[in-house]
């Protein structure tokens, strides 16, 4: 992509207000479509985003607006046209995510964040789509046992399990364990029917499901037959020192004190740890402290240990679930302030009958 012009007021702001100039992009015809989207739906997005006017004839587009925002346009399409030349396909989302790393003051690229490949499968691409997301992937490259930490919908567990299956394809580890805690959320386990295996599948079956959308689907009998790939309770993991594997903890969050470290100490030779969980959405009976809460307490620090956290900016899902997340954090934040003015309003009144 050349610049092909930049035309306009050069002067100073003036009583019509702040000077204007024109950007002319020329685009090459393989790229302009996917920058544009289906229908247009990119180039609306990016209309409803910057500043600067937006015109597309052929495939030069044209920028017009101040000499800043039509820079800040000029750098997010530039961007956009490396992501498409990548062969990753834009989204009105993905532009969004583009636009929100160029204004924040980042100085990562979006091309280089959204085109990092994982694995793929059947013309299917496991790549991060957020800044936050592409800072977890790097970190589980380079520490030992990570912890990426956040709302439903970030991509935390998805993500792990990608980085799992790159680690087996790729023999740096000769498996794969899977484990989360079997919180009864209202049910005990024995008044359940069936067998053991079919009390317990589905609160894994999250786990089998996304395998099954990086593996091919009659391999993963065979591998797990063969020890190769194992899913279980959290409570399968004690006593055991687990060697040469990859190894995540979903939903941590409804893990105890004394799991996280069993869970922990299991890490042998050759090994890698990520542990996935929401701290919001505790399950444990009886107020009990998470045990992912306490971990982040108790090992920040310590070298070869990675906190991520991912917020509702990184949500992948339908747009209304970060919208939801931050309205449950709202309101928890709100009911937490009210307990405490509570709280301070009865201490001062017993200090006053005393």
């Amino acid at each position: 992509m050349t610049d092909a012009s930049t035309a306009g007021d050069s002067g100073a702001s003036t009583a019509r207000g702040p000077a204007r100039v024109e950007s002319g992009m020329e685009v090459s015809p393989d790229v302009i479509f996917g920058l544009l989207g289906a229908r247009d739906a990119n180039l609306r997005t990016l209309e409803s985003l910057l500043t600067a006017d937006i015109h597309v004839r052929g495939n030069m587009v044209t920028l017009t607006g101040t000499p800043p925002d039509v820079a800040t346009a000029e750098r997010v399409v530039a961007e956009l046209v490396s992501v498409v030349r990548a062969g990753t396909p834009l989204t009105p989302d993905l532009v969004k995510q583009s636009v929100s790393m160029l204004t924040d003051g980042s100085e990562e690229s979006p091309a280089e964040v959204l085109s990092l490949d994982i694995i793929s499968r059947r013309g299917k691409t496991i790549r991060p789509k957020t800044l936050n997301q592409k800072r977890y992937v790097d970190a589980i490259d380079v520490n030992t046992i990570v912890f990426g930490m956040g709302p439903a919908g970030t991509g935390k567990t998805y993500l792990a399990m990608a980085k799992a299956v790159q680690a087996l394809q790729a023999k740096a580890v000769s498996r794969i364990i899977l484990t989360r805690p079997a919180v009864e959320a209202g049910e005990r386990l024995g008044f359940l029917p069936g067998t053991l295996h079919e009390k317990i599948d589905p609160y894994l079956r999250p786990l089998h499901d996304a395998l099954h959308d990086m593996m091919d689907p009659d391999s993963i009998p065979k591998l797990m037959a063969a020890g190769v790939i194992e899913v279980a309770p959290l409570a399968y993991m004690r006593g055991r020192t687990l060697n040469d594997a990859f190894i995540i903890l979903d939903e941590a969050q409804n893990t105890t004190g004394e799991q996280m470290k069993m869970f922990l100490t299991r890490l042998g030779f050759g090994s890698q740890i990520v542990v996935t969980g929401d701290v919001t959405q505790v399950d444990l009976p009886g107020g009990s402290e998470s045990g992912l809460r306490a971990a982040s307490r108790i090992l920040t620090g310590i070298d070869d240990i990675h906190f991520a956290t991912l917020t509702s900016a990184d949500v992948v899902r339908h747009r209304l679930v970060a919208d939801i997340v931050d309205a449950y954090g709202k309101f928890e934040e709100s009911q937490a302030i009210d307990r405490v003015a509570g709280s301070t309003r009865r201490s001062a009144g017993g200090g006053r009958r005393s």
